[in-house]
């Protein structure tokens, strides 16, 4: 028998260390952030994430799309591999170059469309960091310092307009404009200059512009604020006020984008261009952490300049490498148009699913994110039921049960959820 505390290489996982031993480790010494499903994961491949002996659940969260190529992609994993062993995946001072780094700069630049024309056909530049939050916070920047040079707005009196219900992350800054109280309390002083309008409340932004708003940041699908896709017309409407008002208008698509909602990013659904976009999560296939903020080569060396922001490991090699395949793996699987196709026929399938239940107050969401809100408001009871069946699901924002599985997802494993949900939602 294994002792505690000894590492060996097994078919399913790190260790053979029970999963006893391993929940009281995470209790005794790791800080207790999270509402967690009592499920301890020792591998994972594709849409599975299986036990130490065998079980194996679909998973319906995709780490909340960091895994939307699937998990341990071959294609991601071989990159990765080679690079450890060919001596070029390790961190290297960013005062020199390296063609990992050259050459995904190059990728995601092309891969979005020209944000910002309104500036000029100038090409993209990217800014790369490690966790989807860090580039919210290069976006807050790049506002924050559009406002004070081009519009004359004194430092310190700019404000960004942001919604109830967001989820950019929970650093300082970022959770200074939560909703959470839980996220905010007792983390003062927080910092000022966010004003806060309801989500889809067009006449409500038009209200909050001041001569002191300098920028617009929006979730074009608010995946932690109850899975909700925005009104028809509403980010329409923002383009035209940013546009009007001389605002910068920024898109978090770190959950969205990247072929989520059945469209490689998330604003294609309306045909609205951001003047910056934040990705993260799927962007390496969720292999290295890893994030990048993209916006109007005009705009961004305004802000940034040698010196004013910077990232140790943000697009180190090994993360580029990764990136550089799992960009690939979307392209040439064409998971986007996978993800429209067996999205809409999981959500046909989960709509005939609520029509027959007294549980489900409302089904939303586009490609492989949908959301079914419960009527109760307590969606966690019916994901600890799903567990039981073999499907890893986790609530948004307490009342609604989030399917967002890998983009990989065929036809046999929506009618897997679907049957599943069927046994879990109609009495």
């Amino acid at each position: 028998m294994t002792k505690t505390g000894t590492v060996n290489k097994t078919e399913y996982g790190f260790s053979r260390i029970s999963d006893h031993d391993i929940l009281d480790f995470e209790h005794t010494y790791g800080a207790d952030h999270y509402q967690r499903l009592g499920l301890v994961v020792r591998k994972t491949e594709g849409v599975w994430l299986y036990t130490i002996d065998g079980r194996k659940y679909l998973d319906c969260l995709a780490a909340y799309s960091a895994a939307n190529q699937g998990h341990h992609h071959p294609a991601i994993v071989k990159a990765v591999v080679d690079a450890l062993q060919g001596h070029y995946g390790g961190v290297i001072s960013n005062v020199v170059y390296t063609d990992a780094f050259g050459l995904f700069l190059k990728k995601v630049a092309n891969l979005v469309p020209q944000m910002a024309p309104r500036f000029g056909e100038n090409g993209n530049k990217v800014l790369a960091k490690n966790g989807g939050v860090e580039s919210v916070e290069t976006a807050i920047k790049m506002m924050r310092y559009y406002g004070y040079k081009a519009k004359g707005i004194p430092d310190g009196k700019q404000e960004i307009i942001v919604f109830h219900n967001n989820f950019h992350g929970r650093m300082i800054t970022v959770v200074s404009f939560s909703d959470s109280k839980k996220s905010r309390e007792g983390f003062g002083p927080l910092t000022p200059g966010f004003v806060t309008v309801a989500y889809g409340d067009l006449e409500g932004v038009k209200k909050a512009i001041t001569p002191n708003t300098c920028g617009i940041l929006v979730e074009p699908g608010q995946g932690e604020g109850g899975m909700y896709t925005p009104p028809k017309g509403f980010l329409k409407g923002l383009r035209e006020l940013a546009d009007n008002r001389d605002l910068l208008l920024m898109f978090d698509e770190i959950q969205v984008g990247l072929g989520r909602t059945g469209k490689m990013f998330c604003f294609q659904h309306e045909n609205v261009i951001p003047d910056g976009i934040i990705l993260g999560k799927a962007i390496s296939g969720g292999l290295v952490p890893l994030s990048v903020f993209v916006t109007n080569t005009r705009l961004m060396d305004m802000a940034f300049q040698a010196g004013r922001d910077g990232s140790t490991y943000g697009g180190y090699p090994l993360a580029c490498v990764a990136a550089n395949a799992a960009i690939d793996v979307i392209i040439n699987e064409k998971l986007p148009e996978n993800a429209a196709r067996v999205g809409a026929y999981l959500k046909k399938k989960i709509d005939a699913i609520a029509a027959r239940s007294t549980h489900v107050k409302e089904v939303r969401g586009r490609g492989l994110f949908i959301g079914i809100e419960v009527l109760n408001g307590e969606a966690m009871q019916y994901c600890r039921k799903l567990l039981e069946l073999g499907i890893l699901a986790n609530d948004s924002h307490g009342h609604t049960i989030r399917i967002s599985p890998p983009l990989i997802l065929d036809e046999e494993g929506a009618d897997y959820i679907a049957e599943r949900l069927e046994k879990v939602l109609v009495d």
